[in-house]
Parts: C-alpha cells; structure tokens; sequence
C-alpha cells in the first residue's frame, strides 16, 4: 500500500489545532475541579515513547497500528466524568464526547474509522460538573497499519555459492528496508532458526536501523554448508515484515583453528552461561560485552522446565581428532535428577537443537590410571545423581592431546572419568574424602602438557591451585590432589560475590588460563588469569 504522509503530520498538528484555540475553554467557564492524570493510547508502541505518546509540547509523539476498531483513549479522574476531543492534522474535531469515571476513576473512549498514515491531537478535561477543570497537556498520536517494505540481506562475505569466508570466520551481513509512515525501527535476525517476537528492546537478534534504512551486523556461521539468515523489519509502530530468508553457503576450513573451550569453531574459546530466560549464550572469550555470538534456546535444554538455567554445561577439548570444536557435556544438578549425562558431538555450530542420547554411568568396570581392569570400588556411585562437582578436565592420554576427560566429585573423592562415553574407564584419584564444600574449575593445560586443577573453598572463597604435572613417561602426577587445602593461594572469590565462577581456558591469548565470573547482580567478569577483573556488562 502506498501511502503519502501531510507534512504536517504529528509534528504540525498540535500547533494547527491550537492555533485556532481549540484546546483553551473561554475564561469565563474554568473554574477548579478535579484533574486528569496519566492520558494513554492503547495500545500504544512500546518502541519510542511507550504509553506516554508524546503527551507534551515537545514530545515524540507516538505510533499505533490499529485503525479499526481503532485505539483506545485512556485517563485518571478524580471527577465523576472526562470530557475527550479529538483533532486531526487540520484541526477538524474528530470526537467530542464525555466518558463516565469507573471506581478506579480511570475513563476512556474508542475511536473508529482513523485514517492510516494520519496525525492526531487530544486532551481530556475533567468534568466535575459541565465545562469545570483544565484540560491536559496536547497529546498526540500516529496512525500506521502497514509493515515495511523492501526487505533485503546482502553480503559479500558469504554467498550462496563460492563464499570468500569460511566457517567459523565472521561475516558482514547488510539489511535493507523502507517504511513510508512511522519510518524502520530495526531488525530481528536469527541464524538458522525463527525470529523472536517482540520490538526492539536491545538483546541477542536485534539491531537498530539507521537513518537510511540499513544496518549490518557481524554473524559467524560455525557448522560448514548451507546456511539460510532469517530476517524481520520493524517499524516505530510494531509492525513486523513477513521473514526474509538469506540462503548462503560457508565452505569447509582446510586448516580450522582449534583452541580448548572453544565450542563455535572460530579458534578462541568461549563462555557458556544461561540468560534470564533459560537461553544459553555463548559469548566469546574475547568479547567486550555479553553479547553472543550464538543463543540457544531454552526449548533445546535436554531436560528440565527451566531451560538452561540449572543445568551443568562442561566443555574443554574434542572426542575425535577431525572434530572442529569442543565437545559438550549437559548434567542436570538439580535435587532428584535423572542422573543422566548428556553428550553433544559438536561439529562447529553448536547447534543443540536435538538431544543426542543419554548417556548413563555404569559401575559395571573400573581402571586404574594405566587403563587396566580393577574391581570397582563400593563407594563409587553408578549415575550422576549424586555427583557434587563436575568439569571437563583436559586430555590424560598422550595420544589425543586435545581429548576431553572429566573430574567429578563424589562423596568427598575425586573420580577421573577418562571416556565420558565410556563410563566403565573411570579411576578414583583420591582417597581422604576432603573434597566435600569445593568448586571445581579446571584451567586445562600449559604450554608444556601439564595440567593443573584450581578449587575454591566454597566457605571462605579461597582460591587454590594444585599442579597436576605430566611426567617423563607421560603419565600424570595426581597426589597433589589428596587434601584440597594443600593448594596454592591464589585468589579469593567470596560465592556470594560471584555465585558463578569458572574457566573455558586461554580468553585472551596470552598463554595462561583465565578465570570468568557471574557476579551477584548478574554482571558477567573476565580476567586476566586470576586478576585485573573486566566487567562485560549486565547478563540478559
């Protein structure tokens, strides 16, 4: 629909009605009574000025999207009545009309019949007794029923055929639009996925449109293959465009880069947290803020009401040497849980869509720390219910150095589970029983294979490291893991402080494992090893 707008739309229509002293009552008629409060249109956009819609001289005015049955005009009196009228952009009164006060004293009138792409003015009077009390302020409002027009995504970055990026590499995607009335407010995108419903509140999927009706966002595909970019326009009004698909093709990485904790194959590794929905973000290691580079949706969590929000996700290292990222290993902690453990092979863009099979411990076989066959100890329990702890280690096996072996704690003990899809090959490294009141975060190794393992006293916040060093025969050395206070000093992280605390590795680059944190008030922290804290901002 095609639609041409008065130049005195909104911003012309409140100085043409009041020039010709249709807001002011003659003097003679205002005497005191009860004001009006509080004048709305419903609905009203909750992109510019919400429910306020410019109820001042110099406001914005609003935008609705509703012509018929048209919007809703809404008051507080302390008077028995209002009185309504409403002007169009010519200053032709539209309604004049008298709404009685319910027990709450909010009044209101509907109007019909509003054409679209027209501007409209509005007060209320208070009608304490016929022609008493002052109106409000000049209110004003926008007419606009149609969504955008002229969607587009393009990029040179990734195509549908013969893309110069690769997967996991980032890309620069540009989306185009017009919109003739309340003009573009943003764009809701998703990679492989569905738009989110809503406006243009900040967060995940969503980015401003500029004055020009464009705006471009960096997105990096993880998985190789074909791609398909959703994308919606919003106008200032709410209205939303039919979804765009962008269909494009990120080719195989001959020599991808591959770094522990990285779980979107773009070779830095990442932070894994839920937001106040139950999504998982996955926010990169060297990001400035929370933004994600991919959210999960709380409906893809493998098991439970809450999303991801409750839910253990461990990740350092890869099951298979072709594997492009790290592999992913879901518990759910909750009292009473299934005591299963959940595996997702990644191939790169951690697309966990679909639960993988549920991987259940059995007590059945036991090894020692040279792989043979022993008797299985009776305090070893045979699922994951009543683990304590749980993180992904690192690799004890010379032969897969970037393979993934997981540290749990039960019943005060330390157990190695050196195949998480082999639950049989699991070996108790401690015997004192000391472990119960720590949490578990596991650094991974240095640059020379040894491995460490950090614990914090859950009781003081004291930060220790253990050393776990590789040995010449290439075993590692574990009996610096008997008595958890027997660790270095490192740090101090009260849990009240930081309720989060963990490591997904080298963050930055610079060689040394990094601590990351949730603060109390949901505020996600890096650092620089254990120090010079970062605050990337609020957790959505």
């Amino acid at each position: 629909m095609s639609r041409t707008i008065s130049p005195r739309l909104l911003a012309a229509c409140a100085t043409t009605v009041v020039a010709a002293g249709l807001f002011a009552a003659p003097a003679a008629q205002a005497v005191p009574g009860p004001g009006v409060t509080g004048p709305t249109v419903h609905p009203g956009t909750s992109l510019d000025t919400g429910l306020t819609d410019g109820c001042n001289a110099t406001g914005t005015p609003g935008w609705v999207t509703v012509s018929n049955p048209g919007p809703v005009l809404f008051a507080k009196t302390a008077a028995p009545a209002a009185r309504f009228k409403v002007w169009d952009a010519n200053g032709a009164k539209v309604i004049d009309t008298t709404a009685t006060a319910d027990v709450s004293g909010g009044v209101q009138t509907s109007i019909a019949g509003l054409a679209d792409g027209a501007g409209y003015s509005w007060q209320v009077w208070p009608e304490y007794r016929p022609g008493s009390g002052a109106p409000t302020e000049t209110c004003r409002f926008g007419v606009d029923t149609a969504a955008p027009t002229g969607l587009g995504v393009h990029s040179d970055d990734f195509t549908d055929s013969g893309s110069p990026k690769y997967a996991g590499q980032p890309g620069v995607f540009t989306f185009s639009g017009a919109d003739s009335g309340s003009g573009l407010a943003c764009f809701r995108f998703v990679l492989d996925g569905t738009p989110g419903v809503g406006g243009c509140a900040p967060g995940p999927g969503v980015v401003a449109a500029g004055a020009d009706g464009t705006a471009s966002v960096t997105i990096k595909p993880g998985a190789w293959g074909s791609h398909t970019l959703r994308v919606q326009a919003v106008d200032h009004a709410g209205n939303v465009t039919q979804p765009f698909d962008y269909g494009f093709y990120a080719p195989w990485n001959p020599n991808p880069p591959k770094a522990l904790g990285d779980v979107d194959n773009d070779g830095v590794p990442d932070i894994l947290v839920p937001d106040s929905q139950g999504n998982l973000l996955v926010i990169s290691g060297d990001a400035g803020s929370t933004t994600p580079t991919t959210v999960v949706p709380a409906a893809a969590a493998p098991v439970g009401a809450n999303g991801w929000s409750g839910l253990q996700v461990v990740h350092k290292g890869w099951g298979a040497a072709s594997a492009p990222a790290d592999t992913v290993y879901v518990r759910d902690s909750s009292p009473g849980n299934s005591g299963y453990l959940y595996q997702y092979a990644n191939n790169g863009g951690f697309a966990l869509g679909t639960q993988s099979a549920a991987l259940v411990r059995h007590a059945t076989s036991c090894v020692d720390l040279a792989k043979v066959p022993v008797a299985c100890p009776a305090d070893r329990s045979s699922s994951y219910a009543a683990v304590q702890q749980l993180v992904a280690f690192g690799s004890v096996d010379q032969a897969q150095p970037y393979g993934l072996n997981l540290l749990d704690v039960e019943q005060g003990n330390l157990w190695l589970q050196r195949d998480p899809s082999r639950f049989g090959k699991s070996t108790q490294l401690t015997t004192t029983g000391l472990w119960n009141g720590y949490d578990l975060i596991a650094p991974g190794p240095d640059a020379n294979g040894n491995l460490a393992l950090w614990s914090r006293e859950q009781s003081t916040g004291t930060l220790r490291a253990h050393a776990v060093p590789k040995l010449a025969d290439g075993s590692y050395d574990f009996s610096g893991l008997a008595d958890p206070a027997n660790g270095t000093v490192i740090g101090n992280f009260p849990v009240a402080e930081y309720p989060t605390l963990g490591s997904s590795g080298d963050l930055d680059g610079d060689g040394q494992a990094d601590l990351y944190a949730v603060t109390a008030d949901r505020h996600l922290v890096t650092f620089k090893g254990v120090s010079t804290p970062k605050d990337l901002g609020v957790l959505a």
